[in-house]
This record gives structure tokens, C-alpha cells and sequence, in this order.
């Protein structure tokens, strides 16, 4: 039989001094007590150890039968240390209700970008035949599935528009009008510019892979933030590293931090492909490198907690309070070398590493 009281003893919390006891009873917090003050039927020692509400990957690919973009829910979730995962346009209104059926035996909480190409990712040119993009099915599938799409996704990208130029991207525009869903727009190599693209984005949209060394950057070659992207922070859009394969650069990501651009969201764009062979392989070697190049921890996990869960308009996701489910991630940081790889192949090496050690969701912990 399941303990049903649970103490977690002497776990901290980044940018908070004094470790603490979290008390779990049927799968709710019930006490945040001071270190040592909680009791209950089983005391886990976390000495050494830190807590945070649950990661949330707001840029993955979970929908396992694509090729090449494709993987396990609970593979890039649960057993990452990730409670909730955004599935990132891996569907149009096609497959959408396929990937919302595939959380029935999932562990991890999956929600989903739906991609305004109704072929979604079957094609890695989903954007260069404009009759798959359907605004009357697209809209249907999003009343279809309220609480699971939330938002829409365009890959804007030459590979992947074709001569479509700006089309793909106003046509989404005019979805998120029709939805009231926020856009995430990739940005990537050209046509078109980003000169074209970012004027389109509105507040709470989102830039991702906003941290890319192609030449189609929000940077310019001395690391200054282009015009465009002060002018669309200015108008409340957001930004998202989205990691990937392809769409991190070490320099482009330290030229953001010493310009001062905000850090919002940090998600990894992993599928198997990225996840098994790098240069992701989880969402803790991502954090890794966000600490490698000066922030702060707190400032860190504040990007896949609090940050995360505010875009989502889900702040109970972001949060530890008394009352709610317990929707936790267990850490640690650890003084050890570490060689990151960034997706341009240039390396570095931390002195410090962030490993999720395990996951409690559900009213269950789940290791990593």
C-alpha cells in the first residue's frame, strides 16, 4: 500500500536560502514546513538536493510515429524530469486528434502547438502547398480540443514554405485571430528574412529558436539585437531557445545575455533523433548550458517553471502551494566538468551540471 503522507526532508529551492520539508498527503501539497518539521509515513532524505514546480518543455516533437521528428511521450517527459511537454506543430488538424489520444497512457502532461498546415509533419514542407493550410478545419480541430491545443505553430523557413514567401504566415495571423491562440513561429534559414517576419508577431506570440547561428538572425555580426526584435519585445512577444539540432549557438546565445535580451522560455525541440544522438539529449543538459553561460539558477528554472506556465495562462504549473496537486521536479547541482556541444559543433566545459533526478505527478514519483 502506498504511503499516503510524504515527507520530502531538507529539499532547497534555487534563489531561496534555507532548505525546507514538503509534506505530500494523497498526492497534494500539504505542508511547506521548515527543514526537519514534517512528518509523515515515509521521509525521503533530500539533503543536497533542490525542488521546483514540474519542468514544462514548451518545444518538443511527441508524437512517436513521425520520422523524423518524432518520439515517446513519456520518454522526453517523466523520465527526463519534465511533467509537462508541449508538443511543438507535430500535428495539423489531419492527426491532432491522434496525438490528444496518445496522453491516455502517458505519465507526463502533453499539450500541443497545432500546426497551421493540416499535414503537420508528415511532410518537412508543410507550408509550401497553400491549400493545406485549411482555416475552417483548423478552427474545428481547436474547438475540438480546447484544453489541449494551446496555441498554433508556423515553421517559417525556406525548406519549409517553398516559394510561399509571407503567405503561411498570414494565413496563421489570421488564424490566431479566428482562435484567439497565440502564434510560435520558427525562424530559420531563408526566404523569408526575419525583417519580414518578426513586424508579424503580437503580443504573447512567440519567436522560437531565437538563439540560432544562421544567418537569418535576430543578431547582427558584432552580437547586436537587431532593430526588429527590440521593436517586438517592445509589443510583448516572446522567446523561446527551442534548442533542436540546428538552433543553438554558444555565441549568439552569450551575445543575447550580454545585451541584456530576456530570458522567457527554454525548451529543448527534442525528438528521438536529437534525444539519442545529440546535441539535446535531455532538458537538463540544455539548462546546463544556460548556467555555463552566466545565469543565475533561479533565473535558469524560472524558464521552465514560472515563465513557462505564465505563457500558458496555467500559472498553478509554475507554482508549490499548499493545497494544490503536487506537481514537482527533483534536482541536483553538482560541481563536476561537463562538455556541451552547441548546434553549431563548438564545445564548451561547464564546472557545474543540473540532473533531474526524478518527477511526482500524478500522486507519483517517478525516477529519472
Amino acid at each position: 500500500m502506498k504511503p499516503q503522507r510524504i515527507v520530502w526532508r531538507n529539499v532547497s529551492m534555487a534563489g531561496v536560502q534555507e532548505p525546507m520539508d514538503i509534506v505530500i498527503e494523497q498526492g497534494k501539497i500539504a505542508e511547506l514546513l521548515a527543514a526537519g518539521e514534517g512528518n509523515g509515513d515515509e521521509v525521503l532524505d533530500c539533503s543536497g538536493q533542490f525542488v521546483s514546480s514540474g519542468w514544462i518543455d514548451l518545444h518538443v516533437h511527441a508524437f512517436a510515429e513521425l520520422e523524423p521528428y518524432g518520439d515517446e511521450i513519456d520518454e522526453i517527459g517523466v523520465k527526463q524530469g519534465v511533467t509537462t511537454i508541449v508538443d511543438a506543430g507535430s500535428c495539423g488538424a489531419d492527426q491532432i486528434d491522434d496525438l490528444a489520444a496518445s496522453r491516455a497512457t502517458a505519465k507526463t502532461n502533453l499539450l500541443a502547438l497545432l500546426n497551421v498546415s493540416k499535414i503537420g509533419l508528415k511532410r518537412v514542407d508543410e507550408l509550401s502547398n497553400m491549400a493545406w493550410i485549411d482555416l475552417g478545419q483548423a478552427v474545428n480541430a481547436v474547438q475540438r480540443h480546447p484544453d489541449f491545443i494551446v496555441g498554433l505553430k508556423a515553421r517559417m523557413s525556406g525548406s519549409v514554405i517553398g516559394e510561399n514567401g509571407l503567405k503561411p504566415l498570414i494565413a496563421a495571423r489570421e488564424l490566431s485571430v479566428r482562435t484567439g491562440l497565440p502564434l510560435m513561429v520558427h525562424i530559420g534559414s531563408k526566404p523569408p528574412g526575419i525583417e519580414g517576419i518578426v513586424p508579424l508577431l503580437a503580443d504573447q506570440d512567440v519567436i522560437t529558436h531565437y538563439l540560432n547561428g544562421k544567418k537569418n538572425r535576430l543578431f547582427d555580426d558584432h552580437g547586436k539585437p537587431l532593430q526588429v526584435l527590440a521593436d517586438a519585445l517592445k509589443r510583448g512577444v516572446q522567446l523561446d531557445v527551442g534548442h533542436g539540432t540546428a538552433s543553438f549557438s554558444f555565441e549568439v546565445a552569450e551575445a543575447a545575455k550580454a545585451n541584456h535580451v530576456p530570458l522567457h522560455t527554454i525548451s529543448t525541440d527534442i525528438y528521438r533523433g536529437n534525444r539519442l544522438n545529440g546535441p539535446v539529449y535531455n532538458l537538463s543538459l540544455v539548462l546546463t548550458k544556460f548556467l555555463h553561460i552566466g545565469y543565475a539558477l533561479e533565473e535558469v528554472i524560472a524558464a521552465v517553471t514560472s515563465h513557462a506556465a505564465a505563457w500558458l495562462r496555467r500559472p498553478e504549473l509554475g507554482r508549490i502551494q499548499v493545497g494544490e496537486p503536487a506537481n514537482l521536479t527533483l534536482y541536483t547541482v553538482t560541481a563536476e566538468n561537463v562538455e556541451l556541444v552547441d548546434s553549431e559543433g563548438v564545445r564548451r566545459t561547464a564546472t557545474q551540471r543540473i540532473q533531474a533526478k526524478g518527477a511526482y505527478i500524478h500522486g507519483q514519483f517517478i525516477e529519472c
